[in-house]
């Protein structure tokens, strides 16, 4: 018999889809008032600069609108699923971009960390990071 979902998993997938949503209409305040905690802190790997660890709410914003500003706002994301539970999501996704006649299409998890519905923590995780570097170097 298979299990069903707690209360917590339930919000925790509804809040990164919202995320998502919000991100890709461009709604970074909804992101930074209701989803993020205010010490969030964001990891992105890689060897370029817009990779690093991100703390605080502002700052992760700051880093979304330089990854626009580098793409000429073709960053995007496509969700395949999310995933939850009492603590965590992860978002099964694919991500494309264009820069400087250089383009990618490349999967990738999303690991968030949830505290009482807000996003605490999360951990970017690219297939080929290398392929990310290339394209924001």
């Amino acid at each position: 018999m298979a299990e069903s979902a707690s209360d917590n998993a339930v919000t925790n997938i509804a809040a990164l889809r919202r995320g998502y949503e919000a991100f890709q209409t461009g709604n970074l305040d909804l992101l930074r008032d209701e989803l993020f905690d205010a010490d969030i802190v964001w990891h992105s790997p890689g060897r370029n600069p817009l990779s690093g660890d991100f703390k605080g709410a502002d700052a992760v914003i700051a880093s979304f609108v330089r990854q626009a500003e580098e793409t000429a706002g073709t960053f995007k994301v496509e969700v395949h699923d999310i995933l939850g539970s009492d603590d965590h999501a992860v978002a099964l996704a694919t991500a494309s971009a264009q820069r400087n006649g250089k383009s990618i299409s490349e999967p990738y998890a999303h690991v968030c960390h949830f505290r009482d519905g807000k996003l605490t923590e999360a951990w970017i995780l690219n297939y080929d990071t290398y392929k990310v570097d290339e394209l924001y170097s």
